[in-house]
């Protein structure tokens, strides 16, 4: 919900999203490991991950800046006064911790001087505007109460709860285990999966909508069609009058033989345009206003499970319109969200 989905966001979305990200971090975790066993290594540490996203210089820069604020953070829990914090920001010699850990690594490592490059690199992170953007349109409508929640929402993360997360990726089973930092980037990563999954899933999703006069409206993916038919050949419209999100109406008892002839004639199609279509209508006023209804209708904005598929789809493939957002990083044709 605050990463752009809608307020009720699916359950089987929700699942499928969860499935893509363990999934992802085991096996981020998995070639960590590797990397860990090459350099001698006992643990997994931030190096292998910084390893890891070396050539997608985008998300690296962004990782950084985490790792920036994740210090800044600390010292702020520890009672240091903000001018010095300013000054520690500026000042090369003292720098903070989890910086000087990547700085040491990419001294190591960086031949050309684009990796060291990057934390003096003050470029506008254009994936991060977007979903600013995003956030405030979703807060114009919002109230008091609505606006609150989001804000509950947007505090979310994997890092709160260190230790369920631990489990969740089932380190203890694991040779080589990540150390304290790693979990930290690991937290990281899996919060900007989920990100990325609902940027393009939102994609997916605009690019599905039908636009009235569009003369490519007739190229809709066929991986698209074979996940979306089975969800909505039961919403299809029966008039173009009809509003985008009513809910069908309630079985009704035929009505007697007197009062059929009041309103309008019958017209024998079913759901909204059957017998008893005025009486009908007023009903479905009444369940618009109920919780169920607004539960129905806030679905029905909601990304689904087929954007998702659809999404993680054109993002494997090296040419096509995600091609821009794809992973730098391959191997053994697993293709990385975050990194």
């Amino acid at each position: 919900f605050s990463l752009g989905d809608a307020r009720r966001p699916l359950h089987e979305t929700a699942i499928l999203v969860e499935d893509i990200v363990h999934t992802q971090l085991i096996n981020l975790l998995q070639q960590a490991a590797e990397v860990s066993q090459m350099r001698g290594a006992r643990v997994i540490s931030a190096e292998d991950l910084l390893f890891l996203m070396r050539k997608d210089k985008k998300k690296l820069r962004r990782l950084l800046k985490y790792m920036f604020f994740r210090d800044y953070k600390s010292k702020i829990v520890k009672g240091i006064e903000e001018d010095d914090l300013l000054e520690d920001k500026f000042n090369s010699n003292n720098t903070n911790k989890r910086q000087k850990l990547a700085q040491d690594f990419f001294n190591s490592i960086d031949q050309t001087g684009e990796l060291l490059a990057m934390f003096e690199d003050d470029e506008i992170d254009d994936v991060k505007q977007e979903r600013m953007e995003r956030a405030e349109r979703q807060t114009r409508t919002m109230d008091s109460v609505q606006y609150a929640e989001f804000c509950e929402s947007r505090q979310l993360s994997f890092s709160k709860k260190a230790s369920k997360f631990r489990d969740w990726l089932d380190c203890s089973s694991m040779e080589i285990k990540p150390n304290a930092v790693a979990m930290e980037i690991l937290a990281y990563l899996a919060y900007e999966t989920v990100a990325q999954l609902v940027d393009l899933a939102l994609l997916v999703k605009q690019d599905m909508t039908p636009k009235a006069g569009d003369p490519f409206s007739h190229a809709i993916s066929a991986t698209f069609i074979q996940y979306h038919n089975s969800t909505e050949s039961a919403s299809v419209k029966t008039s173009l009058d009809s509003p985008e999100n009513t809910p069908p109406p309630t079985p009704t008892p035929p009505a007697p033989a007197g009062q059929q002839h009041l309103g309008k004639a019958p017209s024998g199609a079913l759901g909204n345009g059957g017998i008893g279509q005025d009486s009908t209508k007023s009903k479905q006023r009444k369940r618009k206003k109920s919780t169920a209804a607004c539960g129905m209708e806030a679905q029905s904005d909601a990304i689904q499970p087929s954007h998702i598929r659809e999404a993680i789809r054109r993002y494997g493939h090296k040419i096509g319109p995600l091609s821009p957002f794809t992973s730098a990083y391959r191997r053994n044709g697993m293709t990385f969200l975050a990194c």
